[in-house]
């Protein structure tokens, strides 16, 4: 059975959450304060949190930030806030999901199934293969998955990404040097109907960078093609296309 957190200060919000949710046979989770969502989230390692940007004591943000820090958790914010600012914001602090204050209880179970589907996926659908031993750096590939527990390694040192992230990672191992159209690259991380623009994506790759290249502003696996979408680049794709 799954578990989710709900980190939401308006009791009545959070118990019509908790009761959908239970219906679905999930075990639920609730705090009514960021500090106790922290908490919760430490001692109780839930498979999903559903968090409110408006908070009492800690701003939502923030607390989305810090789980993502500590944890490899799908992050589903909930929010009266629908600027795309915001939306991004989220995505910026480590959201993988966002939902605007109000919305259909059936979606946001299917969201929350689609979350979850994607992050326990089974590692034999992921593109490569766990390295046992560290990467060194003139082996063909610096960057590799660790589909078990949905990390990224990155030249021998094991790196947490957002879901999202990951899935766009695991795309670029498996076609390298292919140029994905920013189209194409919102279809793969898309769960059921989530909120994935352009912007979205761009976010994703800017955080992805950070992660994966020696200087992100200056990238070298990651490409941007102007006007069109990214590619990822191989020393290997890098000497065929040579």
């Amino acid at each position: 059975m799954y578990k989710v957190l709900v980190i939401e200060d308006d009791v009545m919000m959070s118990d019509m959450l908790s009761m959908y949710l239970a219906e679905e046979g999930y075990s639920v989770m609730q705090a009514y304060r960021g500090a106790d969502g922290l908490r919760l989230t430490a001692e109780s390692h839930p498979d999903l949190v559903l968090l409110d940007l408006m908070l009492p004591d800690i701003d939502g943000m923030e607390v989305c930030a810090r789980i993502r820090k500590q944890f490899n958790v799908p992050i589903m914010i909930l929010s009266m806030k629908s600027e795309v600012s915001e939306r991004v914001q989220a995505l910026k602090a480590g959201a993988d999901d966002y939902m605007c204050k109000p919305f259909s209880m059936h979606e946001m179970t299917a969201r929350v199934e689609a979350l979850l589907r994607r992050s326990h996926r089974s590692p034999n659908e992921s593109a490569a293969p766990v390295a046992s031993q560290p990467v060194e750096e003139d082996v063909k590939e610096a960057i590799q998955l660790d589909p078990e527990r949905r990390l990224l390694l990155v030249r021998g040192r094991l790196v947490e990404t957002t879901f999202s992230e990951y899935e766009l990672m695991k795309l670029f191992l498996a076609y390298p040097g292919k140029v994905f159209s920013r189209e194409e690259l919102i279809n793969a991380i898309r769960g059921f109907d989530s909120f994935v623009t352009d912007r979205a994506i761009d976010v994703h790759i800017v955080n992805l960078r950070r992660k994966i290249e020696h200087n992100p502003k200056e990238p070298q696996l990651i490409r941007t093609v102007w006007g069109f979408g990214y590619k990822y680049i191989t020393q290997q794709t890098s000497a065929s296309q040579g």
